[in-house]
């Protein structure tokens, strides 16, 4: 069991185009995580979108890796139109902390109905699952689920 484990996610840079960046703190100690693959599975609401293209671009370049569930997706498509996304994010080891994964995504937001008296459309992400796979090796790959409580503050 991980003792002290969290996840965290929040949306850096303004405006439309952001970056969600995530981060996993798993257990007291990291030697347990050596060789595993970590990983985000986080939903995206309708009002927030991946670009497939700007993705494979980005895994092209190993910037990034993740898989997007639909892997089409109408990048025009306003808000009240589109559908949700799920997005599985393999987070990377965090150089400054042993026992700490992180990864960036670049996001979208979309254009929402226009609301009456305000400027700002909200929008509401879930908190992820972080899924750890510590593999010997074999075909058979399998992926445990961490649950976190909510973070106060």
């Amino acid at each position: 069991a991980c003792v002290r484990s969290a996840v965290s996610q929040e949306l850096l840079k303004e405006g439309l185009h952001r970056e969600l960046l995530v981060k996993a703190e798993l257990g007291s100690t990291g030697q347990w995580t050596e060789g595993c693959t970590v990983a985000a599975r986080t939903q995206l609401p309708a009002g927030v979108y991946v670009d497939p293209d700007e993705l494979a671009s980005l895994q092209q370049h190993n910037v990034t890796k993740a898989v997007l569930i639909p892997d089409v997706v109408d990048v025009e498509a306003p808000e009240y139109s589109a559908p949700a996304l799920t997005v599985v994010l393999y987070l990377q080891p965090d150089p400054r902390c042993g026992r700490c994964f992180r990864a960036a995504l670049p996001v979208h937001g979309r254009y929402h109905r226009p609301a009456g008296n305000s400027e700002d459309a909200l929008v509401a992400l879930k908190s992820p699952e972080i899924l750890v796979c510590c593999c010997d090796g074999e075909l058979l790959q399998i992926f445990i689920r961490l649950e976190f409580s909510p973070q106060s503050g």
